[in-house]
């Protein structure tokens, strides 16, 4: 069992930065790949970012490449996402996402574990 926690979210200005944060409880945090995904309003759930257990291999989505990093700090049970040069268009509530395989997935279904979600607005 995992369970997760976002913080980081808030409201900022197109071009600006944020860096999300998802603290995991649970002792196999480790062995589990991390994801981010994002709904906006009236839209369906977007996988945003992914991370191997180990680290190392990563996967965005298109939309996001080269402004978003995702990274992890398994001794500390926590995964971010830096996000640079924010949109209006990334205006989302942006969950954090745990997947026992361990293989950075781009499949949103793949994900077993979901936080609450934080909510990102940029305003333009």
């Amino acid at each position: 069992q995992v369970q997760l926690v976002e913080s980081g979210g808030g409201l900022v200005q197109a071009g600006g930065s944020l860096r999300l944060s998802c603290a995991a409880s649970g002792r196999t945090f480790s062995s589990y790949a991390m994801g981010w995904v994002r709904q906006a309003p009236g839209k369906e759930r977007e996988f945003v970012a992914a991370i191997r257990w180990r680290g190392g291999i990563t996967r965005y989505a298109d939309s996001v490449k080269g402004r978003f990093t995702i990274s992890r700090d398994n001794a500390k049970n926590t995964v971010y996402l830096q996000m640079n040069s924010l949109k209006p268009e990334d205006t989302a509530v942006y969950y954090c996402a745990a997947d026992p395989s361990g293989a950075p997935s781009g499949h949103i279904y793949e994900y077993d574990y979901w936080g609450q979600g934080t909510q990102v607005t940029v305003s333009s």
